[in-house]
């Protein structure tokens, strides 16, 4: 078996830009997700940042199938997701679960708790009905919750509480892979300390693979055993989580890493911070050549007019990619 849990090759989501009322014209794409490449080994957790709006939350979700993919190919077990429909997809939805961004509206509120964790067992047909109601007391066991509280809704839970219960349904049907969309950024600091430990606690219990989505790189630094960088809709670099933060190699790199404060006041006023200049190019029209050309204080004139391109600059030892005409 291969080491690689999951594997994504050249994936493009792109959202369709029509125009007219009666007969819709296709005039342009937002280009959400455009030829990403990348792999994730089983029991591994790999963090994808970036600011908002550059395709983070689409890549979790075309990577699930919740979004049909415009372009290439996501391997799961080795079998290809973007070929499969109907009950083969179904069969292998039971391996891969999201836990969603918001805790407040990803939980039905017409529903109860033990309805909101039982639903994946019954879309599944896992166990009758008296198992499935130990298995969601367990669930909320696990999590850190009163098993007690299957009959309570959504709105008599804080939002960390919520949170737990969204990771509880996320278990239910014994995943592999999890897609965790920034499951912290909703919650107070406190609270975000307390769902990461817990991811990494279940990690080490049940042995399951993470991507994990986040745009708070000091936390990512801290799950993560590699870090993915995306910007516009591209990947621009991808290595284990102490070389990202010791040597990153693309300029964007190093200007998002130089905006994490440091709680040492000396290095806080003695190194250099890096602003970049300008907006993000908007991804219905990206800029020609290197997507971050517009802003890059070090751009040449090749990065204006070709894509740089994917390239492993690393070692035997260890991987390090990146697109980027300086390498």
């Amino acid at each position: 078996m291969s080491d690689n849990l999951l594997e994504v090759k050249n994936l493009k989501m792109y959202f369709p830009i029509t125009k007219g009322i009666i007969l819709q014209r296709h005039v342009g794409d937002v280009k959400a997700v455009d030829g990403i490449s990348f792999n994730i080994k089983h029991g591994e957790t790999l963090g994808l940042v970036g600011e908002s709006g550059c395709g983070k939350s689409t890549t979790g979700r075309a990577i699930l199938q919740l979004y049909h993919p415009t372009g290439g190919n996501v391997l799961f077990n080795g079998e290809d997701l973007t070929l499969m429909k109907g009950e083969a997809l179904r069969h292998q939805r039971r391996q891969m679960q999201m836990i969603f961004q918001d805790p407040y509206a990803s939980l039905n509120p017409r529903l109860t708790v033990g309805n909101i964790v039982g639903e994946p067992l019954e879309v599944h047909k896992i166990g009758n009905a008296k198992e499935r109601r130990e298995r969601v007391q367990e669930l909320l066991k696990v999590v850190g919750l009163n098993p007690y509280f299957v009959n309570r809704y959504p709105h008599e839970f804080s939002g960390g509480q919520r949170q737990r219960i969204g990771v509880a349904r996320a278990l239910a049907v014994n995943p592999e892979f999890i897609v965790a969309d920034e499951p912290i950024s909703a919650l107070d600091v406190s609270i975000q300390a307390q769902i990461v430990n817990l991811l990494e606690e279940l990690q080490a219990q049940l042995g399951l693979t993470y991507l994990f989505i986040a745009h708070d790189l000091s936390m990512v630094r801290h799950i993560s055993d590699r870090i993915a960088v995306m910007y516009l809709g591209h990947l621009v670099e991808l290595t284990d989580h102490e070389t990202l933060y010791s040597n990153p190699l693309h300029p964007y790199t190093q200007a998002l890493l130089s905006a994490v404060p440091i709680p040492d006041p000396y290095i806080e006023d003695t190194r250099q911070r890096i602003v970049l200049e300008g907006d993000v190019p908007s991804p219905t029209n990206p800029p020609k050549g290197c997507n971050f050309c517009t802003r890059c204080a070090r751009a040449m004139d090749i990065c204006f007019e070709t894509d740089p391109e994917w390239k492993d600059m690393g070692t035997a030892e260890e991987e390090h990619w990146v697109a980027c005409h300086l390498y």
